[in-house]
């Protein structure tokens, strides 16, 4: 039987060996079949799946809908408009992430604008905010 050991196919895909059990256990790609010997054997169908993985995990989802973007390419029921839904809520997340870091961001600007560099810790506007005491 040809087919590549679990570390070239990681390799080749650029993922750490144990990542393609950790993905089996959570359904993201199949068993593959073994050798006479025992060792799992993958084929290049494994890279790309890999990569497909990858690629949605760079752009924020998570192995659960990583998961539920798999199975709906298979799903012959499913159509364009069910991927485009799950592509329109992470962008709502993502949206609301920045949201998130924007108002961070100013707080720790106004904080850090309010911080006397030569001023002793106990009188620190920073820590006081972490505190959640007010300064005075």
């Amino acid at each position: 039987m040809d087919g590549m050991t679990r570390g070239e196919i990681a390799e080749k895909a650029g993922v750490n060996p144990e990542t393609l059990r950790y993905y089996e256990r959570k359904e993201l790609i199949p068993t593959p079949p073994r050798s006479d010997g025992g060792f799992r054997l993958y084929d290049d169908n494994y890279v790309d799946r890999l990569r497909f993985i990858q690629r949605a995990k760079d752009l924020g989802f998570t192995l659960a809908e990583i998961k539920d973007l798999l199975d709906l390419r298979v799903d012959e029921e499913a159509t364009c408009q069910n991927v485009r839904a799950r592509a329109e809520h992470k962008l709502d997340e993502v949206e609301e992430k920045i949201r998130d870091l924007q108002r961070i961001r100013k707080a720790l600007s106004r904080l850090a604008d309010a911080c006397e560099e030569d001023g002793p810790t106990s009188d620190c506007p920073i820590l006081d905010a972490i505190e959640g005491r007010e300064s005075s």
